[in-house]
């Protein structure tokens, strides 16, 4: 849908809180445009994004309008011959005019990127792996929402590593007016009923990572990743998660689907990645020793682990 209207840029600018700019190309938009409003209509759905395009926008020569950081990552990937503009840099670039707000910020507001180099051999070591249905898992330097991603979880016969799909099911406040449910990532308040349905031994996993990533916006300026490790050499750690199996509608043009689901624990930043993400980051678990208490001792114990990792425990590292 094309808005031009000052009254209704106001109203998107509220109900759009991710943007995009791309610049206009050399010999213009041409049928890119009628092929962008196409993907748009498939894969995020009318009504769940704005298009600005006018000639006043100088640079800016198209402004694209999303509810979801995930659909501008998507976007971008799907149109790798545009060139983003305004010094547009990250596809999940927000505008500093408005601030996300809570709901917003609790489901899509941290560490939407990480790597899993490590090789399988060293995850079915640490964790014991039972029964492996990954096949040969190759490196995956960069996984995003609703990607399949490892996962290892309790099976009948001892732990399972297979691959999941990250983005647990949303809340139903999430969902209002909405045609898709595109998942939620990161899990804090473990008080919400929402969430304690999953928090049994039966429902709860641990996610191998060897970095992962959080957004540095300023004012002005470009939002950029920045990559956390445990080290240098990127050693094998693990996010405990809850995971499961459910039946929804991710992408329109798939219709309804059913998945084995993941997300995982986040907590209060520390000093690493506090001036970088103030708000959050995800529980880290280094040790065979913390897998084992999330895996399987009672829910209180377990949840005890749902806290910031020591300063010295984690450094900024080059992608």
């Amino acid at each position: 849908m094309s808005r031009r209207t000052t009254p209704q840029k106001k109203i998107d600018e509220i109900a759009f809180p991710v943007r995009l700019r791309f610049s206009t190309p050399s010999c213009g938009f041409g049928n890119r445009l009628a092929e962008l409003h196409r993907w748009l209509g498939e894969e995020v759905g009318g009504g769940y994004f704005a298009i600005y395009s006018s000639p006043g926008l100088a640079t800016d020569g198209m402004a694209v309008y999303l509810c979801d950081p995930s659909h501008a990552i998507r976007l971008v990937q799907a149109f790798p011959d545009l060139t983003l503009a305004d010094g547009t840099t990250s596809p999940a670039y927000y505008s500093p005019a408005r601030p996300l707000n809570f709901e917003a910020l609790d489901i899509f507001g941290v560490c939407n990127l990480y790597s899993m180099t490590s090789g399988q051999d060293a995850i079915r070591d640490l964790v014991k792996v039972w029964d492996d249905q990954t096949g040969n898992l190759p490196p995956l330097p960069g996984i995003y929402p609703d990607y399949q991603a490892p996962v290892i979880s309790n099976g009948a016969g001892g732990r399972v590593l297979s691959m999941m799909r990250w983005g647990l099911p949303s809340p139903a406040f999430a969902l209002k007016g909405k045609k898709t449910d595109r998942g939620v990532t990161n899990v804090r308040n473990t008080n919400s009923p929402h969430w304690r349905r999953w928090l049994g031994v039966q429902h709860r996993c641990v996610v191998p990572f060897t970095a992962f990533a959080e957004p540095h916006n300023q004012p002005g300026q470009p939002s950029e990743n920045v990559w956390f490790a445990l080290n240098e050499d990127q050693p094998l750690a693990f996010f405990p998660g809850i995971w499961t199996q459910w039946t929804s509608v991710r992408k329109l043009k798939d219709g309804e689907t059913t998945d084995n689901l993941f997300g995982f624990l986040t907590t209060d930043a520390n000093g690493v990645v506090g001036p970088i993400h103030s708000k959050a980051m995800p529980v880290v678990l280094r040790t065979e020793a913390e897998v084992d208490t999330w895996l399987n001792a009672d829910q209180n114990k377990a949840l005890q682990l749902q806290q910031p990792l020591p300063d010295d425990a984690l450094q900024v590292i080059e992608p």
